[in-house]
């Protein structure tokens, strides 16, 4: 399993997993200093075949909430050149850390 981070103290949050390769998304965690405020964090596919095979795969309104997980049922498969994209204003400019928990897959 691979895990990619990224922390800020205020800004947008946006984190993308673009390894190159085929890989499966397993869990995605963030924490905020403060329950978030206005707004929805996505995750989503950023198909390398195209916007139209793009997909909103979890989204979630931070207002009243300082820890969001994200476990799909399964992992969720990626082909080499595909993104994971996980983004969300941040417009109270809470400090956060996020985590992406990935694996390199042979999905064919």
């Amino acid at each position: 399993m691979r895990v990619q981070r990224a922390t800020a103290t205020s800004g947008a949050i946006s984190l993308t997993i673009n390894p190159g390769i085929n890989f499966r998304l397993i869990a995605i965690k963030v924490h905020l200093s403060a329950a978030g405020g206005a707004g929805n964090i996505t995750v989503v596919t950023d198909a390398n075949a195209g916007a139209t095979y793009d997909a909103v795969l979890a989204l979630q309104d931070m207002t009243s909430i300082s820890d969001y997980i994200y476990v799909p049922d399964n992992p969720v498969p990626f082909v080499a050149g595909d993104k994971a994209v996980i983004a969300w204003a941040n417009s109270g400019n809470k400090t956060y850390g996020i985590e992406a928990f990935w694996t390199a897959d042979n999905l064919g």
